[in-house]
């Protein structure tokens, strides 16, 4: 007889996971017991070695879904003699950041959804310890009942015997109800409450035959509703939301009905079916209504998550736009006064459930690029889920993130805890939002940041707020170049150290020169960066109303090259101003009026896809590339010619090769692949063996593929997310990694 006792780091709480313990205990027949402690699991097992084994490999291979170890201590122990194997008490241990992501339904809880001798048959709030809203209804910790926006659902006898029974699997589920005393469903038209329970949601099905819009409320938030194959659904959606081009996701009943619409490869389909249960970037089949993404050949696609999104789409014999319900600028709408106030705008109907929403949380968002899963939006399902810093820190600060795509992250106990996807901080609304996330965080999971890092831009309204911020609790401020937090933040992703180069290509960001990069290349560590390479600059014409006119960001590549001869070129682009605005916009080119000076490579693709005469004007942030990298042809193998020479990588030849394309998928497979081979000999120019792809620029699936496969070439080892977004979603990341190191580098002085 032998006994161990186990310690596991990890998300090992609020997950199923003392319940599995329990239960592969009582299979092996091991004596002992489990308990929550602090931040972890603490187990002690008694019994005979070759069982102890058994044990120690099923901890690890079946294990919860949701549950996940980071670490796994064992220390062998004299035997004791326990009589038994019981869950013991929680009792308090190191304080810890411990609160497990929301969770996709479990097949478990799926079949019992839809069999009709279950008392949880067709019961759209049916969970269980592995699956079910976590964060979204976590309002303190620990992750007990009374904690959760369910405290006020009392249990029945029935379901309090369950939650009280070691051998059950919703023992000690928080979520845990049924139709007898758990959430329900309500139906509001504008004039009021129609139906409730299964006829609210008959009456919701019905109007979603008829091609209406209805708002679904969700786990983080409502989502708008309708036909997927409906071009009349669809249209109507569009008009209301005065969203004329952005795509729009769409729902799938089942992996069968999603394979009928969309190519998906196996790692694709797996990330689909995991709890996270993400909306994952698919090939088109063009099924679709043309209006769920125009100009673009792939389609945000998800599959349902709740068991009241399976008890809709079980109904109905088509997919469904499910987009997130708010008022342009504005974050998702999560409550309920909120949704009938103003969803009507954009909604016949209003399906809704009195379990409140704790926080508002987007639908998480995955593109598989080079084979590999990139995260584009990281929210319901991964966050909170913490990420490593690669060096050890005790500290505590907050990273507030940027402009676009905002989310903020907390540094604790040696982790990163980024938050939910905040959005884009145009709005007072917006604003508010990331007001709101950060204070309900620090409450929450109980931050003392003693240091705020915000972006150099004095103008972001993230760095705005971090002045505030500071001001009112007394913080220091750290501001830190944009492209340098993006290299940090794949550094850290991919756990490197050392330095190396970092390929940081976005759209903008301010630079320490004043002017607006977004092309570079760094020399980079934690410590610090130095800029040993950009793209040929340019000035962007019109400052950032260029971001909505590509057309104008190309005229202004063509006054670089051509200078005043390109007014004179008889090229579509050219002629899509009057003469007036040529002359206008000339001079203040010339003039620099209006006109900052930048590096962008996301400005360089817009222009490309204006000279292609792909998209003049964008109604939405990244359509013009987005549409661009719908053109991409694999068996076109030319190349438009770049150069690097002094540091700067040199686009001019191609753009002038690009005013005779007449063929627009050929154009920019050749521009693209030039890119490439341009890139792959400045990095050998350069020197460097290590590179990280960052910025939202390498989100273009065929530019990382073929960037990865030029720099292999050329001997490089290359490196891109995984975790965080390379976008700004994933900003306060690097800027929590190395606001961590200024501080270290301040206390250690």
């Amino acid at each position: 007889m032998k006994r161990l006792r186990l310690y596991l780091k990890g998300a090992v709480q609020g997950v199923g996971f003392r319940p599995f313990v329990y239960r592969l205990a009582l299979k092996l027949g091991l004596k002992g017991f489990v308990l929550n402690e602090g931040g972890r699991v603490l187990v002690e097992v008694e019994g005979k070695e070759e069982d102890l084994r058994a044990f120690l490999k099923a901890l690890k291979e079946e294990k919860p879904s949701a549950a996940r170890i980071d670490a796994l201590e064992v220390e062998e122990l004299p035997p004791f003699g326990y009589g038994s194997f019981k869950i013991l008490t929680s009792r308090e241990g190191s304080p810890s950041v411990a609160l497990p992501p929301d969770a996709a339904v479990c097949p478990d809880c799926l079949r019992e959804l839809y069999d009709p001798k279950n008392r949880r048959y067709r019961y759209p709030f049916i969970t269980c310890t592995v699956c079910g809203p976590r964060y979204t209804l976590a309002l303190a910790l620990p992750f007990d009942r009374e904690n959760t926006t369910m405290k006020h659902f009392r249990m029945c006898p029935d379901c309090k015997r369950e939650y009280e029974d070691p051998a059950d699997r919703r023992f000690h589920a928080q979520t845990i109800s049924c139709p007898r005393c758990g959430p329900k469903l309500y139906l509001y038209g504008p004039e009021g409450l129609k139906a409730e329970g299964e006829e609210a949601l008959r009456l919701a099905v019905k109007a979603l035959k008829e091609n209406r819009v209805v708002a679904v409320k969700g786990v983080g938030g409502f989502h708008l509703v309708c036909n997927a194959l409906s071009d009349e659904a669809v249209g109507l959606l569009r008009k209301r939301k005065r969203r004329p081009h952005k795509p729009f996701a769409v729902m799938f009943k089942d992996e069968k009905q999603l394979l009928n619409y969309c190519r998906a490869s196996k790692p694709e389909l797996t990330l689909l079916k995991s709890p996270a249960a993400p909306i994952v970037l698919l090939k088109s089949k063009g099924k679709l209504s043309k209006l769920v993404a125009p100009g673009l050949d792939t389609v945000g696609a998800f599959l349902p998550y709740t068991p009241l999104h399976h008890l809709l789409l079980s109904e109905l014999p088509f997919p469904v736009v499910a987009t997130s319900a708010n008022l342009s600028g504005e974050p998702i709408v999560k409550d309920d006064e909120e949704a009938l106030k103003k969803l009507f705008a954009f909604a016949d109907l209003i399906l809704l459930h009195d379990r409140p929403i704790a926080r508002r949380c987007d639908d998480s968002v995955v593109k598989l690029v080079g084979g590999k899963p990139l995260v584009l939006r990281r929210s319901r399902g991964f966050v909170p889920e913490p990420l490593e810093l690669p060096f050890s820190f005790k500290g505590e600060l907050l990273a507030v993130g940027g402009q676009q795509k905002n989310a903020v992250a907390f540094v604790k106990d040696g982790k990163v805890f980024l938050s939910h996807h905040v959005g884009d901080l145009e709005t007072e609304a917006a604003v508010r939002h990331l007001e709101e996330t950060v204070y309900d965080l620090k409450k929450l999971f109980g931050f003392r940041p003693s240091a705020v890092v915000c972006d150099l831009h004095p103008r972001y309204e993230s760095t705005r707020f971090a002045r505030r911020l500071a001001d009112k609790l007394g913080l220091k401020v750290i501001r830190l170049q944009h492209h340098f937090a993006h290299a940090v933040s794949c550094m850290a992703d991919n756990r490197l150290s050392g330095e190396l180069l970092a390929l940081t290509w976005d759209g903008t960001g301010l630079g320490t020169d004043g002017t607006i990069w977004g092309g570079e290349f760094l020399k980079v560590s934690y410590e610090g960066f130095e800029r040993v390479g950009s793209f040929r600059s340019f000035r962007l014409l019109g400052g950032e109303s260029a971001v909505k006119e590509p057309r104008k960001t190309a005229l202004a590549l063509l006054f670089e090259l051509l200078k005043r001869e390109a007014l004179e070129l008889e090229h579509p682009l050219v002629r899509s101003f009057s003469e007036a605005e040529l002359k206008l916009l000339y001079k203040a080119y010339e003039k620099g009026v209006n006109a900052p000076v930048c590096s962008s490579a996301g400005r360089l693709f817009d222009a490309v896809a204006a000279i292609l005469g792909v998209c003049y004007e964008a109604s939405y942030e990244a359509q013009a590339p987005s549409m661009l990298e719908a053109l991409f042809d694999p068996d076109e193998k030319g190349a438009y010619p770049f150069s690097f020479t002094g540091g700067v990588l040199d686009w001019g030849e191609a753009v002038l090769a690009l005013l005779s394309e007449r063929d627009p998928s050929r154009g920019f497979t050749r521009f693209l692949r030039g890119l490439a081979k341009g890139a792959a000999e400045a990095v050998k120019s350069l020197g460097f063996k290590r590179v990280c792809l960052t910025g939202g620029v390498m989100q273009n699936a065929p530019l990382v593929s073929l960037l990865r496969e030029e720099l292999e070439r050329a001997g490089a080892e290359v490196f891109v997310h995984e975790r965080v977004p390379a976008n700004d979603g994933g900003l306060s990341y690097g800027q929590a990694v190395a606001g961590a190191v200024i501080l270290s580098k301040e206390v250690g002085a």
